[in-house]
Formats: C-alpha cells, structure tokens, sequence
C-alpha cells in the first residue's frame, strides 16, 4: 500500500493538517449542525485528494542471475503455455549442456473466486497445463521445473526470482485484444520492475488450431 508518510516531516504536516481539520469541523458544527457535515465533507475530500497526490515511492528494479556456468531461464505462461511459438523461442534461448528452466504459470481466477478464496480449480487448471509443457520442453535436454504462481503475475515472477536465479524472463501471452496481461500492460511494468532482460511471445492458440485442423 502507498505511504505518503516517508519522513518526519510529512508526517508533522500531515498531522497539522489533520488538527487543523478537526477545529474547522469542530466550529462549524457548534455553529450549525448541516454545517458541520458540509465541512467535514469538503475536509476528508481535500486530504484524501492530498494523499492521492502524493507520488508513489520508487521501487528498486529487482536483478537475478544464475550460479557460475549455468543459464538459466525464467518463462511465465499460464493458458498459453503449450503453444507452438512459445516452445520455438525457448529453443532459442537453450545452451545445450548448461540451461535450467523454470516454467510459472500464475493460477489465472475471476475476480469473485479470488476474493472468497476459492482457487483449487484455477491452480488444478493451472497445474494440468503446466505439467504437460513440461514434460515437451523436458525433450529438449534441459533441466526443467514448473511452479503454478500467484494470480497476480508480477507477483507470480518476483515470487520465482527469490528462489530461481534467471538471466532472462520469456513472457508468453495471448494476442493483443484477447490478452487480459496486455490489457494491464505487463510487459512493461515487467521490465520497470525487473533488472533482467525480458523477451515477449505472441502465441496465437486459435491459429495453431486452424493449421492443425
């Protein structure tokens, strides 16, 4: 949650600001009790209008890195995790012999199963898809893992950086105008937040089927 709090100063301001509120409300209720209201309306509305003002602190970019001699790649899909294209640029991405994988795919939900917690179906859904994908990039000769991540995918990718050093981070993601993850831009708040370099894949699951088909 933002703080706009940060130092001794904003604090003593803010307090001076809020006794001073509380004697303006204060006096014009003794006057007139609609009066009162009024002033404690146009009082919370100017600090809640000076709180949102004030700029978020800045975040430090978090950086990773694998162990000496190891290259290791971060990917983070959720529904498009089997894809053709995802699966053609990971090989690009393999050092024979010395790449390790990590495969996060956030456990996708709607906003009402989120908020009374009912997601054993979103990570169960997540799981299955996550198993299969790596089982296929497991025949590419490396090291791979999977992890079903939090929902929230910046989280999802911080959480796996603390336990899983990457040198780079592929993002898999739907086509612009079917993908919740651009719509919230992703990618770049991705790359705002993480010291490492970041590659986005466009896979187009509907295309892969009608070439199938």
């Amino acid at each position: 949650m933002r703080n706009p709090l940060r130092s001794e100063a904003e604090a003593f301001r803010f307090l001076v600001v809020s006794i001073g509120g509380a004697i303006v409300i204060i006096g014009a209720a003794y006057a007139n009790t609609w009066l009162g209201v009024a002033a404690a309306v146009i009082v919370v509305g100017g600090v809640a209008w000076w709180y949102w003002r004030q700029p978020s602190p800045a975040r430090p970019r978090i950086a990773s890195a694998s162990p000496p001699g190891m290259h290791r790649i971060l990917v983070v899909a959720n529904e498009t995790v089997g894809g053709r294209a995802l699966r053609e640029e990971i090989k690009r991405h393999v050092r024979p012999g010395e790449t390790e994988m990590l495969v996060v795919s956030p456990a996708l939900n709607s906003p009402i199963r989120h908020w009374v917690s009912d997601e054993d179906n979103a990570r169960r859904a997540a799981r299955d898809r996550l198993d299969a994908s790596v089982a296929r990039l497991g025949q590419l000769g490396v090291t791979v893992r999977g992890n079903v991540g939090d929902g929230e995918p910046l989280q999802a990718i911080e959480d796996a950086l603390r336990t899983f050093g990457a040198d780079e981070i592929v993002i898999s993601t739907h086509p612009e105008g079917r993908s919740h993850w651009l719509e919230q831009d992703l990618i770049e708040k991705a790359r705002e937040r993480f010291a490492v370099p970041i590659t986005h894949v466009v896979v187009d699951l509907e295309a892969e089927k009608e070439e199938v088909d």
